[in-house]
């Protein structure tokens, strides 16, 4: 079993978050860029170009929202355009498998919750070694006796 961090801890895709967020400021600065340097285009069109720009650059800052914080309470999971709570206690098993592209919460009620804030992408070894943190807070934490908050041994992805 992997040792636990201390809390507060914050787990997030750091490297998919620095790729989204540098593509979406580039991207913008170019189609800026663009509408600014054409000569033929109207102020209207000029304005929808940097808005076009805006917009892309707003799904990327989305994409790269998630992330997990765990405290002495419980965790805060927070994908796409959903933010959940939960408390040790509902936090049944952590998975990573090989494959998956989040870590999956098997949760007290019988539902399972993608936490993306833990990704393999581009930073496999980081995930693993982030899943594998997330789980021994869950063993620590929850009151499952230690039994219940795990995955494949391993944690590979």
């Amino acid at each position: 079993m992997s040792q636990a961090p201390p809390l507060p801890v914050t787990f997030r895709p750091t490297r998919t978050r620095v790729v989204l967020l540098s593509v979406g400021v580039a991207a913008f600065a170019v189609i800026t860029a663009v509408a600014l340097i054409l000569p033929t285009l109207s102020p209207g069109e000029k304005s929808s170009f940097v808005f076009t720009g805006l917009l892309f650059f707003g799904v990327l800052a989305l994409l790269s929202r998630p992330h997990v914080t765990a405290d002495a309470q419980g965790l805060t999971v927070v994908n796409l355009t959903t933010k959940r709570r939960l408390e040790w206690a509902e936090v049944l098993r952590v998975n990573l498998r090989p494959g998956d592209p989040w870590v999956y919460l098997d949760l007290a009620d019988g539902t399972s919750l993608p936490a993306m804030g833990i990704q393999p992408g581009i930073a496999k070894e980081q995930a693993i070694t982030d899943a594998k943190a997330l789980r021994a807070l869950a063993e620590e934490h929850g009151t499952h006796g230690g039994t219940g908050a795990h995955g494949p041994e391993g944690a590979t992805g």
